[in-house]
């Protein structure tokens, strides 16, 4: 199993990010964890957790509106 991180903008099209692959779920968050910030800073407004070809799950990177 390859875990990774799709890229997506604010239409839901792909966008370039980094080509990181992970060992396991748990090192593929931690990194977002400690990335997103800087990912949301050049346009990335969601990810798509990624194994192999299937779609575990997405989330916004948007600050949520209160």
């Amino acid at each position: 199993m390859a875990w990774s991180w799709r890229y997506e903008g604010t239409d839901g099209a792909s966008v370039d990010g980094p080509a990181e692959t992970f060992g396991s779920q748990a090192d593929a968050e931690s990194w977002i964890g400690q990335t997103w910030r800087e990912l949301a800073a050049s346009g990335v407004t969601s990810v798509a957790l990624v194994d192999d070809d299937r779609v575990e799950y997405r989330m916004s990177l948007l600050p949520t509106v209160e």
